[in-house]
């Protein structure tokens, strides 16, 4: 079920991108791209604030990491769409077969990146650790490509590089940990944090108590 689903949105998300023309597409391939490095970049902490400040249930505080994450993504986009339509001519002219090489080009990387996107919140909902076919460890476009892991990689690499050096000033995830004989440093966690999370509350199972004689059996 979710390869129809991200297969679906890879297809809506390219269709549309693409109407907007060489030009337009490319803005929004911009656009998407920075909004949903912002967003993996800032959710956590504001997420953490929202739960600090904001009444609710138990239930909600686990929600709030997929709130801040989607809301700021989206916001972003829509920031960044409003400002590449205030400076950008609406139409420019070029050669119809840049035209069409271009726009559907940065339709496919639109969608792609959207969907990859996507995918990487799933992780961060309050839903069991797995759901419609979703599963932390699977490839889970058709088990043949990992989305999500691609894009979390990206968003490592570059919070790692240029990012470390610009306004954020830290590294998306992982702590450091240098280790005698061994060249990695930095070791992220984010699908095995977020798998935990949604194990240990909705739709965890408790495994069954073990009674003392068959306790004392196994030794």
């Amino acid at each position: 079920m979710i390869d129809i689903l991200l297969l679906a949105i890879l297809g809506i998300v390219t269709w549309c991108v693409a109407s907007e023309g060489a030009w337009g597409a490319g803005f929004i391939f911009v656009s998407v791209l920075l909004s949903g490095l912002l967003a993996m970049n800032f959710f956590e902490p504001l997420a953490t604030f929202m739960s600090g400040n904001v009444i609710g249930s138990g239930a909600w505080q686990q929600r709030w990491d997929s709130i801040a994450l989607i809301g700021l993504f989206v916001g972003f986009i829509f920031l960044f769409r409003e400002v590449t339509v205030r400076i950008a001519p609406a139409y420019m002219q070029v050669h119809p077969l840049v035209h069409e090489i271009g726009r559907w080009g940065f339709a496919a990387l639109t969608g792609y990146i959207t969907m990859a996107f996507l995918l990487t919140a799933l992780h961060t909902t309050a839903l069991p650790r797995e759901f419609i076919g979703f599963t932390p460890e699977r490839q889970n476009l058709f088990g043949v490509v990992a989305p999500d892991r691609q894009w979390l990689g990206f968003t490592q690499y570059v919070s790692e590089k240029s990012m470390r050096n610009g306004a954020l000033g830290h590294i998306f995830d992982g702590p450091e940990y240098p280790l005698p004989n061994h060249q990695n440093r930095v070791w992220p966690s984010f699908p095995i944090r977020y798998a935990s999370r949604r194990a240990s509350g909705t739709g965890a199972v408790a495994p069954p108590p073990v009674s003392k004689d068959k306790a004392d059996r196994s030794f």
